[in-house]
C-alpha cells in the first residue's frame, strides 16, 4: 500500500494530468473555458470570485516554498523553524479560510440562483466537493500539529515531493506521516488529475497572443466620413 499510495499514485495523476490537457486542447478547444456565469448573476461573483482566486493563489504558493524549498534554504536565509512555522501556521490558515470562504460563496450563489443552478453539471459538483476537501484537510491537518513548532513536513513530505523528480521517490518517508497530512496528500493527487476535465482547466490558459496579435485600432462613428448625410432636425424639401 505504502508503494501504491507515494510510489505509483502521484505519477497516475500526474498522467492524468497531461494526458487531460493534451486531449482537451486537441479535441475540447471550445470547452476550454471556465463557462463563466456572470451572465446570470454579477453580484455574489463579484465578490465570491476574488476571494477564491487570490485564496488559492496564496496556498498554492504555500505548498510551492513547503515542498520545493529545503529547510537549508530557509535556514541560510536567516528564517528559523520557528519562525517559518509560524508564517505557515498563520499565513496558511488565513489563505485556507479565505479560499473557503469564496468557495462556500460560490456555491451558495449556484444553489440560490436558479440559472446558475441550471448551468451546474455532475463535473462541477464533484469538482467543488474534492477542491474543498482538499483545503479543508490542509487546514485541519495543520491546525490539529499545530503546537510548538508544529509538524515539520519538511524533514517527510517535502524530500518525498522531490524525489518523484528523479523517478526514484522514497516512499519510506512517507510512512510516520500523520493521517491527516497523508489523507490530505491523497486527496491533492486526486484534485490535480481531476483538473484538465474539470472548469479548473482554465488555470492551465495565459493570454500569451495578446503579446504578438496586431493592434485593434478604434475609431470614432464620423458620419462624414461614413459618407452619410448628417440628420438634420425640421421639414425638408420633397426631393431636394
Amino acid at each position: 500500500m505504502t508503494t501504491l499510495l507515494w510510489g505509483a499514485l502521484p505519477y497516475v495523476a500526474f498522467v492524468l494530468l497531461v494526458a487531460g490537457l493534451v486531449w482537451r486542447y486537441r479535441y475540447d478547444k471550445f470547452g476550454w473555458t471556465t463557462r463563466s456565469s456572470q451572465l446570470y448573476e454579477s453580484r455574489l461573483l463579484s465578490v465570491a470570485s476574488p476571494a477564491f482566486h487570490y485564496g488559492i493563489l496564496f496556498v498554492l504558493a504555500g505548498h510551492l516554498v513547503g515542498l520545493f524549498v529545503p529547510a537549508s534554504w530557509t535556514d541560510a536565509a536567516g528564517v528559523s523553524e520557528h519562525t517559518y512555522h509560524l508564517f505557515s501556521l498563520y499565513g496558511g490558515t488565513a489563505a485556507g479560510v479565505l479560499t473557503v470562504a469564496g468557495i462556500m460563496l460560490l456555491i451558495w450563489r449556484r444553489r440560490t440562483r436558479a440559472p446558475v443552478f441550471r448551468a451546474t453539471t455532475v463535473n462541477d459538483k464533484l469538482m467543488y466537493v474534492v477542491l474543498l476537501a482538499a483545503i479543508v484537510l490542509g487546514m485541519v491537518a495543520k491546525l490539529a500539529h499545530s503546537s510548538g513548532d508544529g509538524y515539520d513536513y519538511r524533514a517527510t513530505i517535502g524530500p518525498w515531493a522531490r524525489s518523484l523528480f528523479t523517478l526514484r521517490p522514497d516512499t519510506g518517508l512517507m510512512e510516520g506521516v500523520p493521517v491527516l497530512y497523508r489523507v490530505h496528500a491523497v486527496v491533492g493527487m486526486a484534485l490535480i488529475a481531476l483538473v484538465p476535465y474539470t472548469r479548473l482547466v482554465h488555470m492551465f490558459s495565459a493570454p500569451v497572443q495578446y503579446l504578438t496579435r496586431p493592434y485593434i485600432v478604434y475609431r470614432s462613428r464620423d458620419p462624414r466620413q461614413l459618407g452619410a448625410r448628417p440628420e438634420r432636425r425640421g421639414w425638408e424639401r420633397a426631393g431636394g
